[in-house]
């Protein structure tokens, strides 16, 4: 189980690990062993996420999440498998982490009327001093 939170448990079923050859350093032992990491979870289809969380998880603008609902995650940081393995689990849970608490709603406000007063006589500060740049053509 990969525990997201008290109400959030993820079983082992529900995540897919696809292990492939990482570029990067390690010499000529790195063209034989795959070492990297390619976890995939169904969002869509996952029993474990309440509605809501999955909602957030989809409307996120996320490369990572496929047209599928699928969220693909590559790890590749280290040399070995295992570390790699952990890398992609952890920053999976940090991924659902972030979207388990609803965002706040923005309350829209109406500007002040100082702010209002302060912004016009910016405006005519600096008209004042685009006016002074130009000639007065009419006098030559």
């Amino acid at each position: 189980m990969l525990t997201v939170s008290r109400s959030i448990a993820l079983p082992e079923t529900e995540l897919t690990e696809r292990f492939l050859r990482a570029d990067g350093p390690g010499g000529q032992h790195v063209n034989r062993t795959e070492s990297a990491v390619e976890l995939r979870f169904d969002v869509v289809h996952s029993p474990s996420l309440p509605e809501p969380v999955r909602e957030r998880l989809l409307a996120r603008r996320d490369r990572r999440l496929t047209d599928d609902g699928v969220l693909v995650i590559q790890a590749r940081r280290f040399r070995d498998q295992a570390r790699n393995r952990d890398d992609a689990r952890e920053r999976l849970v940090e991924i659902i982490r972030g979207v388990l608490v609803p965002p706040k709603a923005r309350i829209a406000t109406k500007p002040t009327r100082g702010s209002k007063e302060r912004r016009l006589a910016g405006k005519q500060q600096r008209g004042k001093i685009k006016q002074t740049r130009s000639r007065d053509w009419s006098r030559e």
